[in-house]
C-alpha cells in the first residue's frame, strides 16, 4: 500500500489539473498544489498513475476536446484554443495522433473513440484499502476507456429467448446462428449487439438477455423468420471499453469491465443511469479493440 502522504500529493494534482484544465498548467504549478518540489511531484504522479503529469494533462484535454467536439455549433479552433493548443494545426495532429480521426472528420460523423476518463487516485486506493481485491496493483494495467454516445430513436430487430440471462444460455436456447443472421441486415446503423433488455422491453415468458441489431428508424424492410422488430426512443449510452487482450482471454476482459460498472458513479460526469431508456448491449468480444459494453444514461438536469 503506497503511503497516503504521496496518494493525496497526487490527488492535489489531479484536482488541479481538472480544475485548471482550461489554463497553462506548469510543473511548479503543480508542485505548490502537491506540496513537494517539482521533481518529487513529478516522480510520485508517474509511479502512482502510469504517467507523467504532461501525458496526463494532454490526454484529459484532448478527451474533453473530443467531448465538446460532439455540440455541432463550436468551431475546431475555438476548441482547440480552449483546451490551451497553440494552434489549430497542432491541434488537428494531436487529435489525429491520439484518436485515429482528425477533429473535422470527427465533428461531422460522431464515432466512438477511446476518451480517457481517469479514476480519481484517492478513490482507487480508498478501495485497495476496503479490501477490494478486484483492483489491480497497478493503477494504469487496467484502464477502462468511458465515453457517452448519442443514440437516435431507431428500431432494434430482435430475437428473444426464453429464460437467458447471458449469451451461454441464449445460444443453448435458441441456437448459434442468429449472429449470422443479424450481420446479413445491410440496412443495419451497427454492428449486431447481445443485450439485456429493461424491464419495459421484455415479454411475458421470455428472457432477458436477447440478441438484435438497430436498423433506421424508417426501415421497413424484412424482418426474419422468429424475429419481431421494436421501436427505440433517442437516448444516450455510456460506452466502457477495456484494454486490447489476448482472443482466449475474453472472460477475464468482460470481467473487468463489470467490476468496473459495478462501482462505477456516472454522476461524477454529470449523468445518471437509465436503464429503461435502452436495452444494455456488448459487442463481440474481439480481442485487437477491447471488450465493449454500454448501459444508458441521461444527463442530470441542474
Amino acid at each position: 500500500m503506497e503511503s497516503w502522504e504521496k496518494i493525496n500529493g497526487v490527488q492535489r494534482m489531479q484536482d488541479y489539473i481538472e480544475k485548471h484544465i482550461n489554463e497553462n498548467i506548469t510543473l511548479k504549478m503543480l508542485a505548490q498544489a502537491s506540496g513537494y518540489s517539482p521533481w518529487y511531484s513529478s516522480k510520485i504522479f508517474k509511479e502512482l498513475v502510469g504517467k507523467t503529469p504532461f501525458e496526463y494533462i494532454r490526454l484529459v484535454r484532448l478527451s474533453k476536446a473530443a467531448e465538446k467536439l460532439r455540440d455541432k455549433n463550436v468551431k475546431v479552433i475555438d476548441v482547440a484554443f480552449d483546451f490551451v493548443f497553440d494552434s489549430h494545426e497542432g491541434f488537428t495532429r494531436a487529435f489525429s495522433k491520439q484518436f485515429g480521426i482528425s477533429p473535422h472528420s470527427y465533428k461531422k460523423v460522431v464515432q466512438p473513440v477511446n476518451l480517457f476518463m481517469p479514476e480519481r487516485i484517492r478513490d482507487y486506493y480508498l478501495k485497495k484499502q476496503k479490501g477490494d481485491d478486484r483492483m489491480s496493483k497497478d493503477y494504469n494495467v487496467n484502464t477502462v476507456f468511458v465515453q457517452v454516445v448519442d443514440r437516435p430513436a431507431r428500431k432494434l430487430i430482435l430475437k428473444r429467448g426464453i429464460k437467458a440471462t447471458h449469451y451461454f444460455e441464449y445460444c443453448e436456447e435458441v441456437g448459434c446462428d442468429v449472429w449470422d443472421i443479424l450481420s446479413g441486415i445491410k440496412e443495419a446503423l451497427y454492428e449486431p449487439i447481445g443485450m439485456w433488455l429493461p424491464e419495459n422491453l421484455i415479454k411475458p415468458g421470455t428472457s432477458v438477455y436477447a440478441q438484435g441489431v438497430e436498423v433506421p428508424a424508417d426501415y421497413a424492410g424484412p424482418v426474419p423468420e422468429g424475429f419481431e422488430i421494436i421501436e427505440l426512443k433517442p437516448c444516450k449510452m455510456m460506452v466502457f471499453q477495456s484494454q486490447p487482450y489476448d482472443d482466449e482471454k475474453f472472460e477475464d476482459a468482460i470481467d473487468e469491465i463489470w467490476e468496473v460498472m459495478k462501482s462505477y458513479d456516472p454522476k461524477l460526469y454529470g449523468f445518471e443511469w437509465a436503464d429503461e431508456d435502452s436495452p444494455r448491449f456488448q459487442l463481440e468480444p474481439q480481442g485487437y479493440r477491447g471488450y465493449i459494453e454500454a448501459r444508458p444514461v441521461r444527463r442530470i438536469e441542474r
